[in-house]
């Protein structure tokens, strides 16, 4: 059964208690999620081959750090990084480190930022160099996928049909929508109700209404849409070895649509679409 409540009257994750945000809400996502996507912008000009996925990492701290806000994944559940680093084949959740990224490779950034208590959520995908055309396909079938998805979050309209539009048009270009990660309710809390499916049936799940802030960021497998978890306990990696993408945004339902809280204010949310 699903209730929806006044968010300022919710303060924890209670499964099937969706928060419905006014006006607050979506002026506090809106700054979060633009200063997460300002952070995101400046990496672009430095992922290239031989920087390491720690020095971006560093340099997500630094913006953070000088602009008042709090990477959200610092200590979350024991991480110890302010961004995932998810290159090749790594699905999602991959670790900063110390190896040179090399020609050819495409790497995922995630990053939230907390600002005044709000989470500004999103990821995108940068090539490293020039990159194959079957890497840079998958890089394009993803955004469009996500592009699907928002378009179906209306009000009205259901979390399964965002996962349908995401879905259809993933295997109609002979791609996989990988199901053991969903989007999910974010605001105040950085993982809240709904969970949103990248993958379902039109009219089926949780009713779209006015207020609903989550995200939508679908993982997209050049082969089938299996993964593994590596011993670290966080990195998840195909288990075919194929590549894997994925882009996500940050987005509100309104009285007569959505509202997209990480859109890149350089337009450099595809970097690969951008630098062509």
């Amino acid at each position: 059964m699903t209730t929806y409540v006044d968010a300022q009257a919710k303060h924890r994750r209670t499964t099937g208690v969706i928060p419905l945000h006014g006006e607050a809400g979506f002026a506090g996502m809106r700054k979060a999620g633009r200063l997460t996507a300002e952070a995101l912008d400046l990496l672009v000009d430095e992922v290239r081959p031989g920087v390491t996925t720690a020095a971006l990492d560093r340099l997500a701290y630094e913006f953070a750090h000088d602009h008042g806000a709090i990477p959200a994944t610092i200590f979350y559940k024991g991480y110890r990084h302010s961004i995932c680093t998810s290159i090749n084949h790594v699905v999602c959740h991959g670790i900063p480190e110390e190896r040179p990224l090399r020609e050819g490779d495409i790497v995922n950034v995630d990053l939230t930022l907390i600002v005044d208590g709000w989470y500004g959520d999103s990821s995108r995908m940068y090539p490293v160099g020039e990159i194959t055309r079957k890497a840079e396909r998958l890089i394009e079938v993803t955004y469009e996928c996500l592009e699907a998805g928002i378009a179906a979050a209306l009000p009205g309209k259901t979390t399964g049909d965002i996962g349908a539009a995401i879905q259809q048009h993933a295997e109609a270009e002979r791609t996989s929508v990988v199901r053991d990660f969903v989007g999910h309710g974010v605001g105040q809390l950085f993982h809240d109700e709904p969970n949103i499916m990248h993958f379902g049936v039109p009219g089926t799940g949780v009713e779209l209404k006015p207020g609903m802030i989550f995200t939508i960021e679908p993982m997209i497998n050049l082969g089938r849409p299996h993964v593994k978890i590596l011993s670290d306990g966080w990195t998840a990696v195909t288990r075919d070895r194929t590549l894997s993408a994925q882009c996500e945004h940050s987005i509100g339902i309104t009285e007569t649509g959505h509202e997209i809280f990480t859109l890149s204010p350089r337009g450099l949310f595809n970097p690969l679409a951008a630098r062509r």
